[in-house]
């Protein structure tokens, strides 16, 4: 146990230690709120608009952060043969690859949880017609990031310490810390004499995409064990196109009994399952915690037969 413990704590802190995590990190976040910025003209609508917009770019984020990191964590590590000095020592293959997993599912969850924090704070600055621009909010947001990265350089420069981990950590401590001031001490009119209000309810929305995010991870780390970054990255994009239609492309055919439909529909994740936006846009004021629930065991079930599929994949690759 302690050697998984410490393959995964090692994996997670080789991720926050990439360039392109921060940069992800801080470009996912940044424009987030950038869509609470300018004024639309959706009939009322505006900050549903940003809702849905917010929820998609922290999709579209961890997407990305999903394939590059488990690319980074095992396929480069096997091209560089770090992967064989590990293996040589008493780890099993099954256990490599199931600490990289929850190193990487550690870095997706840190990594949800700025977004989420940025979605927040868009749902809360969004107006329509009749509000505008938050600027406080966007001051105080944007002095925070600012601050995270300067104390980041600090302590790169004064203290020897790596810079891009540092940042991260800093960026999860104030992004938080400036969404409670934001949320405790401004003031925002969506509209005429409405104060803005934090729509908790993205919470569970954002915890839904999280799983999503989790079951891409599974998918990304088992074609890393015989695939490079652009070749994983092209068939995450095509199982999570395919799941976003798989509805429309096999559900129908898959209920009228048609056994490729069924498998199909079986094999390729329904991302629809995992996104509450909709429902959301459409005034339901209520959530049920037992769909979150359900939602775990698919992702949880999903996530362990793409594992099982990859462990198999890597029992059966030459590391030499």
């Amino acid at each position: 146990m302690r050697q998984f413990i410490t393959i995964a704590t090692n994996a997670f802190m080789e991720l926050i230690r990439q360039p392109v995590y921060l940069l992800l990190m801080t470009a996912s976040v940044l424009f987030e709120i950038f869509l609470a910025v300018p004024s639309y003209f959706a009939f009322g609508d505006e900050p549903k608009l940003v809702q849905n917009s917010a929820l998609a770019v922290m999709l579209l984020s961890g997407l990305f952060g999903a394939v590059l990191s488990a690319s980074a964590s095992l396929a480069r590590e096997i091209r560089t043969g770090t992967a064989l000095t590990v293996l040589s020592k008493p780890v099993g293959r099954m256990q490599f690859l199931l600490a990289k997993y929850a190193g990487l599912a550690a870095a997706l969850t840190v990594l949800t949880y700025v977004n989420l924090v940025g979605v927040l704070l868009a749902s809360w600055m969004s107006y329509d017609a009749y509000g505008k621009t938050d600027l406080p909010a966007l001051g105080i947001f944007g002095a925070c990031v600012l601050l995270a990265y300067g104390l980041a350089g600090f302590s790169n420069f004064f203290l020897r310490r790596p810079f891009v981990s540092d940042a991260v950590m800093a960026l999860v401590a104030l992004v938080t810390l400036a969404a409670f001031i934001i949320f405790q001490f401004t003031e925002q009119r969506q509209t005429v004499g409405v104060a803005a209000q934090v729509d908790w309810r993205l919470v569970p929305a954002g915890i839904l995409i999280l799983f999503a995010l989790w079951v891409l991870a599974a998918l990304a780390l088992a074609c890393s064990t015989r695939l490079d970054t652009i070749p994983t990255l092209a068939i995450c994009s095509a199982f999570f196109l395919l799941g976003l239609m798989s509805d429309y492309f096999f559900g129908r055919r898959a209920e009228n009994g048609e056994w490729w439909a069924s498998t199909l529909y079986t094999v390729i994740p329904n991302w629809q399952l995992f996104w509450f936006a909709d429902a959301l846009s459409m005034g339901k004021n209520t959530f049920h915690w037992a769909y979150v629930g359900k939602a775990f065991a698919y992702a949880t079930a999903y996530a362990g037969a793409a594992l099982a599929v990859g462990t198999a994949l890597f029992e059966e690759r030459e590391l030499g």
